[in-house]
């Protein structure tokens, strides 16, 4: 606790942030038209200090999905509030604090889905993902699982995928981890938090079965993933994009970072267009397309070291409004 109060009081970094929500959601399952079940927020202070904590069920209107994991039935949903009941409430436990999440794009993903579904705007603006400061500290950790950034820093799990014991976890798990960043004046890995503004519910596959894919462990439903599997590009890859010049059909296309319009839904789109959409980033990427391009992601780092183009959102719905066929 003394190298703690040192820390915050002779070298906190003037640039970090004043506040934290370090949230965890379960949900139905990880697609599209996926629910929210149950959300915690521990709110933190500058230095990590737990201030509060709130924890709700809700309502997800389906089935809850896989039970064996996070232990919500249907008989325990039914009268819970849906989320439009709570987004208020939530939302004044993350006005104007960063979101911290173990994995934080996919609670991120489910919470803007949820406030879209709402036709609320989510007052998040930037997040942290503990999984990437723990890479910026270069902590020794055998994987990135919960439960192995809570080893590490003695953080005894009660009750693994429980919204409420999660969050806690990461809450106390953080705390430590923020002032070893402080003490070393380590850049936190911010990033930008988009709300939707265009999104579906329209499930982008059938439910062919499931697959234990989701490992990084204390956020969503870990474990259960529906099968998505998108038919091979029939076109083959024309090269790099070159500005100036339309989109091809077989052209490999990569997305990082946060979108307007819904991940999902923009893929989609691009694979009607005849284009391939990458999963990574390789020397054979045509483009990049990320509204953050100085964020240090793999794929950023990736493009710049590639020289692979890079173009935001809006240019890249432009583009696609005219794709030329493969082989002219």
């Amino acid at each position: 606790m003394l190298a703690d109060r040192t820390t915050a009081e002779t070298m906190w970094p003037t640039a970090y942030p004043q506040g934290y929500a370090v949230v965890d959601v379960e949900t139905t399952g990880l697609a599209r038209d996926d629910r929210i079940i149950s959300a915690a927020v521990y709110r933190l202070d500058a230095q990590g200090n737990v201030e509060d904590h709130w924890y709700t069920l809700v309502n997800p209107l389906r089935d809850p999905g896989p039970v064996w994991i996070h232990g919500l039935t249907s008989d325990m949903l039914q009268d819970a509030p849906l989320f439009k009941d709570i987004a208020g409430e939530f939302a004044d436990r993350l006005a104007d604090r960063v979101l911290v999440a173990h994995n934080a794009i996919f609670d991120w993903q489910m919470i803007a889905r949820e406030y879209a579904r709402a036709e609320v705007t989510a007052p998040v603006r930037q997040r942290l993902c503990t999984i990437a400061l723990s890479k910026e500290l270069n902590l020794p950790l055998p994987n990135h699982k919960l439960e192995s950034l809570a080893a590490h820093f003695g953080v005894v799990q009660q009750r693994a995928h429980h919204a409420l014991d999660d969050a806690r976890v990461l809450a106390e798990a953080f705390r430590p981890s923020l002032h070893a960043a402080a003490r070393d004046n380590v850049r936190l890995p911010l990033l930008e938090c988009r709300p939707l503004t265009e999104w579906s519910d329209t499930p982008a596959a059938p439910r062919v079965g499931y697959q234990a894919s989701y490992g990084s462990g204390g956020s969503g439903a870990a474990g259960w993933r529906p099968s998505r599997k998108r038919p091979p590009c029939p076109y083959p890859n024309p090269g790099r994009w070159a500005d100036g010049t339309p989109l091809k059909q077989g052209m490999r296309i990569a997305f990082s970072g946060d979108t307007s319009v819904d991940r999902e839904l923009l893929e989609d789109r691009a694979v009607e267009a005849g284009l391939h959409v990458a999963t990574s980033l390789s020397r054979l990427t045509s483009l990049l397309v990320t509204n953050d391009p100085d964020s240090s992601t793999s794929k950023t780092v990736k493009a710049k070291s590639f020289g692979t183009p890079v173009v935001d959102e809006a240019a890249f719905t432009q583009l696609l409004r005219d794709v030329a066929p493969a082989g002219d």
